[in-house]
């Protein structure tokens, strides 16, 4: 008994032993991972503090070199500032600059550079920043590819800056080196995308452009009659409308359209921004243009021919078609997919019942009218061609899923964005199963989440006209196109009488006013359709004449 008792004594002494060499440290081996507190040296802890600056300073620039800031998912030169109100709700300050527009979000210890509606500019104020200084820059990259300075009442500052890439730059601010502190520590950095030119000079005249200027641009309108009136005066004079389109009754000879369209681009000249003008230009049974024009097939007899040349040579033609009578802009081609008999309002508008047919002919015909300097103007996004209803009557509803439409209607608009669609024509369709309360004109869950973000399109959105029954008979045509615009449209399309044009004007003025619409979300519209009109270098320039013989005879070697 007694020496079993020894043995536990002797078992008990030696644990005690190996628990007190297990947590005995030697006091020159801290932990340099731990807070600086914990280390009780003070060379040591500059020591701790030296090498968690140098892991702080690698992260850095490896962010900075993908346009990042650490702990922060906003990227220079790809976020946009919607995208940072919405999550973050509206800045405690804003300033402009000669620069673009700042904002400052002191909760998360970041401000942001932005032009139009893209952040150019990311600064972090990240407390561990302090712990880089002026030398640990120097000594981790070399001398920095130019140093700035900065003073005002506030701050006496030195700018380090690094060109890491050909898109970004990391800009290191610090307080000026002095007598009192030689080695000052960082106070923020900066990450800058580089801006270019095209996009610099868009954002420039917007921010010279009034609210109601760049409302107006987001406007597409009808006009009465083939002469200007004065309510078509007003539209352009006074609301700065962005765009028209013409129809039948608006053209009754060569001659006369070529008038009313030099009557508009005369009246436009006071204004910044050439005008949009534009028409129905299909082919087939949607052919608008007046006079002895020689006829075009529709899609479908195009499709029927499977031939991609002659697709091309048929889009060529509809754009020479558009540019001797001195538009700019064709809405078309269709790139529904006819999958419904029963469709009242496709059938053969579209090239076929086939995704693959459809996408191959389209994107021709789409590139034949642009090869014309002529806008193509892709539609009925995301697919009118599984309805049964005319939506110029009412409203249709096509009960797919996403997966449903990403088999079939989805896969010729995929393709024709990725072979550079301009502009797409969204459809007055309700998609209960993506959206149940509003038709994908007006559908955040549509435009902005899969036309913009699956289908990665930057273009500009149009919606179909705000004043079919599909839109009037279910909504106010005022809030309908407020709530368009939320969801991510460029244009609104209004294309009959001069009452609803100014009715929309004034409901998306109105919820900008109101803080329904910011106006930044405005002007990242603003700039998409600037961009596209200097793509195509639009211009006021009247068209002399037309040749009609001519344009026939072009017509008829392409049939032949």
């Amino acid at each position: 008994m007694i020496k079993k008792i020894g043995y536990a004594v002797i078992f008990i002494v030696l644990i005690f032993i190996g628990i007190q060499l297990l947590t005995d440290k030697p006091e020159k081996s801290p932990d340099l991972n731990q807070p600086s507190d914990s280390i009780e040296s003070g060379s040591e802890s500059e020591e701790g503090q030296t090498d968690e600056a140098e892991i702080l300073l690698n992260e850095v620039y490896v962010l900075a070199e993908q346009g990042k800031i650490p702990n922060a998912a906003i990227i220079a030169g790809e976020t946009e500032i919607e995208e940072v109100t919405k999550q973050w709700g509206k800045p405690e300050v804003t300033s402009k600059s000669e620069n673009g527009i700042y904002t400052e979000y002191p909760k998360h210890n970041i401000n942001f550079g932005y032009q139009g509606n893209l952040i150019f500019d990311v600064r972090s104020f990240d407390s561990r920043l302090h712990g880089i200084h002026f030398q640990d820059i120097k000594q981790f990259k070399g001398e920095p590819d130019d140093i700035r300075y900065y003073s005002d009442d506030a701050h006496d500052q030195v700018i380090l800056v690094y060109q890491l890439t050909t898109e970004y730059q990391l800009k290191w601010i610090l307080p000026n080196p002095s007598e009192k502190e030689s080695n000052p520590p960082v106070h923020h950095i900066s990450v800058v995308a580089q801006v270019d030119d095209d996009k610099s000079e868009t954002d420039e005249i917007i921010q010279k452009m009034s609210l109601d200027e760049k409302i107006g641009q987001m406007i597409f309108g009808g006009v009465s009659g083939i002469e200007v009136t004065k309510e078509t005066k007003k539209l352009i004079a006074g609301y700065n409308i962005g765009g028209f389109i013409l129809y039948e009754n608006n053209m009754e000879s060569p001659e006369s359209t070529i008038d009313l369209l030099n009557q508009i681009k005369q009246t436009n000249k006071q204004n910044s921004l050439p005008v949009l003008l534009g028409v129905d230009q299909e082919g087939g049974r949607v052919s608008k243009l007046p006079g002895d024009l020689v006829s075009l097939p529709a899609s479908g007899e195009v499709g029927r021919k499977n031939d991609k040349q002659y697709s091309y040579e048929i889009g060529t033609v509809l754009g020479k078609q558009l540019q001797a009578f001195g538009f700019n802009l064709n809405f078309a081609p269709v790139m529904d997919v006819n999958s419904n008999p029963d469709n009242p309002v496709i059938g053969d508008r579209s090239f076929g019942e086939n995704p693959e047919i459809v996408s191959n002919f389209g994107i021709e015909t789409m590139k034949g009218i642009q090869s014309q300097n002529i806008i193509s103007v892709i539609k009925h996004f995301p697919g009118h061609g599984d309805t049964k209803v005319d939506s110029h009557l009412q409203l249709p509803t096509v009960n797919k899923s996403l997966k449903e439409l990403q088999e079939l209607e989805l896969i010729p608009f995929e393709h024709v964005i990725e072979n550079g669609a301009d502009v797409v024509m969204t459809a007055h369709i309700l998609m209960p199963e993506i959206d149940p309360e509003f038709p994908a004109s007006m559908s955040e869950k549509i435009i902005t989440g899969i036309l913009r973000k699956d289908l990665d399109f930057n273009g500009v959105v149009i919606t179909d006209d705000m004043t079919m029954k599909a839109i009037t008979n279910n909504f106010d045509i005022g809030s309908a196109s407020v709530q368009s615009v939320k969801a991510g449209s460029d244009i609104i399309l209004v294309a009959h009488h001069y009452k609803n044009i100014v009715s929309v004007i004034d409901a998306i003025k109105a919820a900008v006013k109101n803080g329904e619409i910011t106006e930044e979300r405005i002007d990242e519209s603003v700039s998409r359709i600037i961009e596209l009109k200097k793509k195509y270098e639009l211009d006021n320039e009247k068209v002399k004449g037309i040749d009609i013989k001519k344009l026939n005879q072009t017509i008829k070697n392409v049939l032949n």
